[in-house]
């Protein structure tokens, strides 16, 4: 490089202007990562909703049951020289002008960040029936927080992880709690039948009724109609039957999207068009480690990517800066439920063994995947050694011996095939 070439890079990564679209997890983290990785350009961070950036596992925890009023990220964005424009929507993005339209007029960006996230799925005939949540958003456990307070019987839709953790929080609140399923089991989207069947006991244990192979046709004022007749008392309704990406507003951008309406990135998290990248919720990957495109729903990813997404954003203003940085990480999450602290890292879609540690039936046990024989995924209730091990193997792509690792009274990394 010559030396005028070396003289115009830092000004290049300088001068470049970020607009990140999202101010969720993802959105901020890849502005407070940016910061941190020495980008010095203009940073722009736009928020649909007024509130200041929060996070969200609170909601349906400490927010929702009044011992938080927020879940304000502590990030002094001023002092980070992140210019934050909150309760502003963004409608579209002209890639051709490197323009984003926004209901204030549009907003120029040389690099643009999709960090939308994922939206609820709206339950059919729902909408406008009173007393019928959701639960995403601050303003929506704002809105919750008063029917736990008055011990409304509560009626849930869908027995997924949100079902579960709002059905606790709930029950703690001292609210009659029912949780419909479509499915035959809990989790069923998301966790083989026999790993979810002794989750469906957990819910008696707390004293919910769990239905299940139940739908719902309509939701009336104070009770909610099942297909078979059945009809469900409800002095409030919450809807958690999953959630899509936040992808409509790309509509005729050009950006490729997949059947799930994600937002399909490269494994360096760059979008179908130059100077657009995509974070969080709203963006699937290809692993390598797992051979398939993921979509993550989870904390941990929101976490994660946007750090590599913004060396990404730095290499990629220096021509001859760093081969690209590769996301390829090993999935986690947890979840807060019936007094039991489940945590999952992995991903067993193509595993082909599954082992059990220990009793389901007893407050801790695990269960492992295998393929061919390596580690692919755990999860573990009430077991976070199992969980810690089983990660740092799955990210080193361990192999174990079966016998070993269907042993609880063995610890995980004792199980590895020398």
């Amino acid at each position: 490089m010559s030396e005028q070439q070396q003289s115009e890079q830092p000004e290049r990564r300088a001068g470049r202007r970020v607009v990140i679209v999202g101010a969720g997890m993802a959105g901020v983290q890849t502005a407070v990562a940016l910061r941190e990785q020495g980008f010095t350009g203009p940073v722009t961070l736009i928020g649909a909703e007024p509130h200041q950036p929060y996070d969200r596992p609170p909601l349906s925890k400490a927010v929702l049951l009044g011992k938080a009023e927020d879940s304000a990220f502590d990030i002094d964005f001023e002092a980070l020289e992140i210019d934050l424009r909150l309760g502003r929507e963004v409608t579209g993005v002209r890639p051709e002008a490197h323009e984003l339209d926004t209901g204030s007029g549009p907003v120029p960006y040389d690099v643009l960040v999709i960090a939308t996230g994922a939206e609820p799925v709206v339950l059919p005939g729902a909408e406008g029936v009173p007393g019928v949540h959701l639960l995403r958003t601050l303003d929506d456990a704002a809105r919750l927080r008063p029917v736990l307070d008055e011990g409304h019987g509560v009626v849930v839709v869908g027995a997924g992880w949100i079902g579960a953790e709002f059905a606790t929080a709930a029950r703690s609140a001292g609210c009659e709690v029912t949780v419909i399923e479509a499915a035959d089991r809990p989790l069923a989207g998301a966790m083989p039948a026999e790993v979810a069947a002794p989750m469906a006991a957990w819910y008696a244990q707390s004293g919910a009724e769990l239905l299940t192979g139940a739908r719902v046709a309509r939701v009336e004022p104070g009770r909610v109609v099942l297909a078979d007749g059945r009809t469900v008392p409800a002095g409030a309704v919450v809807v958690g039957i999953g959630a899509r990406p936040a992808t409509g507003w790309l509509a005729g951008s050009g950006i490729a999207l997949g059947p799930d309406g994600s937002v399909t990135a490269d494994r360096a998290l760059r979008t179908s068009l130059p100077d657009v990248y995509a974070v969080g919720d709203c963006a699937s990957f290809p692993s390598a480690r797992y051979g398939e495109r993921l979509l993550v729903h989870h904390w941990d990813n929101a976490l994660q990517g946007p750090r590599t997404a913004a060396a990404n954003i730095i290499g990629a203003a220096d021509d001859d800066g760093p081969a690209p940085v590769v996301y390829d990480p090993v999935p986690y999450f947890w979840s807060e439920q019936f007094d039991r602290f489940v945590q999952y890292a992995g991903h067993h879609g193509g595993a082909d063994t599954l082992l059990w540690r220990g009793d389901p039936a007893e407050p801790a046990w695990s269960v492992v995947w295998l393929r061919d024989g390596v580690l692919v995924a755990v999860l573990a209730v009430g077991r976070p050694r199992d969980l810690a091990q089983g990660r740092k193997l799955i990210e080193a792509g361990a192999r174990l011996d079966p016998v070993r690792a269907a042993d609880s009274s063995v610890p995980l990394k004792a199980a590895v095939r020398q």
